[in-house]
């Protein structure tokens, strides 16, 4: 006779839908609770939005009144993407905000010497922009053809949860220079913010039974510090501190209060005619194709942490398309910057376990108000920067952790598993780190053409570590030991199998179906 199965040491299940999320993609929760959480993802996109046009308003010749109305007019765009995204493209819950991966085309643009002629810092920063419109149009065309036409449908069929492992995780852990750098640029209330934040949202669901304080972690902690920081700051503690930490620390030195306008309504060509120049829209097209691959793992984060299941090749295609569209709404309204899925956004639902849809539509009516009424968005946009970069070191560790729980589908006592799980992960930290060491030593990239554009052009594909994960990674995948019995099972593929075509699960319907009945005339394969 033999006793009772010991369930201890049985290997945990594997799960098609991530759960303990409270509210999935089609649910949502109460409306008092939805405005709350809403907000809060409008908090932490809008971080992401005046760190870049930090970034890239000087060089354009651009002050505080510029950067104001470019915050205003990002906003909008991104509050327009967004509702079109949740709607009519993967339908998941993403926020559809500015990229970092555009900054090196944007800078590329803004120090050709055709504008230096302009004497005019305002009249400089007007034909910059102009510029920059011109190549993101042009740029979007790449995404916008890739998802109508079918074919970025064709290439993440080839995705497995093996080679998807990578993608995913490095879009996460690819962006730690914006977390705890950032954070210390002011440690006395970036690392506050940052204690404060894991206290609420790790430690507190097993100490209380209440939801609100971990559900509202990241609005209650920011309140906290930013109160703290304006005590500090009223108190004098940083007058006679270097200018960097007093624009770090201070609440009253970004300057966007008084460059912001009250009410002013963003609006098509707003900058002028835009202007096209050949070697710009290469760059941008990089940009744009990085930013889709980025975007890529960032659904399939997102679909996790919505309880969703894997996202249909199709649908995917589809969220490709409207990417494109908002990276061609980017080049209309001239935001400066291309648009991309927000990775700190999809750390949020992780944080807040409510993947709603209707919450992040809901967010959507906040960036418009904002963006509108810039007076009212310019205090909020004033937060110090440390506290963004705290808010960033949990929700991008939360976006790498969707890539690793994928390694449920994987076999990992394969040596082909180990293999290209660790080298295509070294190779997405290691390639990047080249660049970037490369161009702090010499100021300029590795590739030494005689076309300029081209040298850029290298520079933003492989300073994106996702993207040269997800190169070698699928590389590897679809080459290595391909005919062998076990590759299919030892990376997953199997599992996602029933994904790559939208009618093999019924789920998808559930999940993915467009609204209002258009998926009888626009049906996914």
């Amino acid at each position: 006779m033999t006793g009772p199965k010991d369930d201890k040491f049985a290997p945990h299940p594997v799960k098609d839908q991530f759960p303990g999320v409270e509210f999935c993609v089609n649910s949502n929760p109460p409306w008092a609770e939805a405005v709350i959480l809403a907000f809060q993802h409008y908090l932490v996109m809008l971080g992401t939005i005046v760190i870049i046009s930090s970034i890239i308003v000087p060089p354009m010749g651009g002050g505080h009144v510029e950067k104001a109305h470019l915050i205003q007019t990002m906003l909008f765009v991104s509050g327009f993407n967004t509702l079109l995204q949740t709607l009519f493209g993967t339908r998941l819950p993403v926020v559809i905000g500015g990229s970092f991966r555009f900054v090196v085309p944007m800078l590329y643009v803004s120090l050709q010497n055709r504008y230096s002629f302009y004497l005019d810092p305002v009249d400089r920063f007007r034909h910059t922009m102009r510029g920059m419109q011109g190549a993101l149009m042009i740029s979007s065309l790449l995404p916008i053809l890739l998802g109508f036409l079918g074919i970025w449908r064709i290439v993440v069929r080839f995705l497995s949860p093996l080679s998807a492992v990578p993608l995913v995780t490095l879009v996460g852990i690819g962006l730690y220079a914006q977390g705890f750098p950032l954070l210390a640029e002011c440690i006395e209330i970036g690392l506050p913010e940052l204690i404060l934040l894991v206290l609420f949202s790790q430690y507190v669901p097993y100490l209380s039974k209440s939801k609100w304080l971990d559900r509202f972690a990241v609005l209650i902690s920011v309140s906290t510090v930013w109160a703290y920081a304006s005590l500090l700051t009223a108190a004098g503690a940083y007058k006679t501190r270097p200018p960097n930490t007093q624009f770090s620390c201070r609440v009253d030195r970004s300057g966007l209060v008084s460059g912001a306008a009250w009410i002013k309504f963003p609006y098509p060509f707003q900058w002028g005619k835009p202007a096209l120049h050949a070697g710009d829209a290469f760059v941008m097209l990089a940009a744009a194709f990085v930013s889709l691959i980025e975007s890529t793992g960032t659904f399939i984060a997102a679909a996790r942490y919505g309880s969703a299941t894997h996202v249909p090749s199709s649908v995917l295609s589809r969220g490709a398309a409207w990417l494109g569209l908002g990276i061609l709404m980017d080049g209309v309204w001239g935001t400066g910057i291309g648009s991309t899925a927000s990775v700190e956004n999809v750390g949020l639902l992780a944080v807040t376990k409510v993947g709603s849809r209707r919450v992040i539509q809901m967010s959507a009516g906040f960036m418009f108000f904002f963006s509108v009424f810039g007076k009212f968005g310019a205090i909020i946009a004033s937060i110090p920067l440390p506290i963004i970069g705290a808010l960033y070191c949990v929700l991008f560790a939360y976006m790498s952790s969707a890539g690793l729980g994928l390694l449920q589908f994987c076999n990992l006592n394969s040596y082909r598993t180990k293999f290209i799980l660790g080298f295509s992960l070294f190779m997405g930290l290691s390639v990047p780190q080249y660049f970037n060491g490369y161009i702090v030593t010499t100021g300029n990239g590795p590739a030494r053409s005689r076309s300029i554009w081209f040298n850029e052009l290298m520079i933003v594909i492989f300073t994106s570590p996702p993207t040269v994960a997800a190169f070698v990674s699928m590389f590897l995948d679809r080459t290595l030991g391909y005919n062998h019995k076990d590759v299919r099972t030892d990376g997953g593929r199997h599992w996602w199998g029933k994904f790559k075509y939208f009618e093999r699960d019924v789920r998808s319907a559930e999940f993915y179906s467009l609204p209002y009945g258009l998926s009888k005339y626009f049906p996914s394969v």
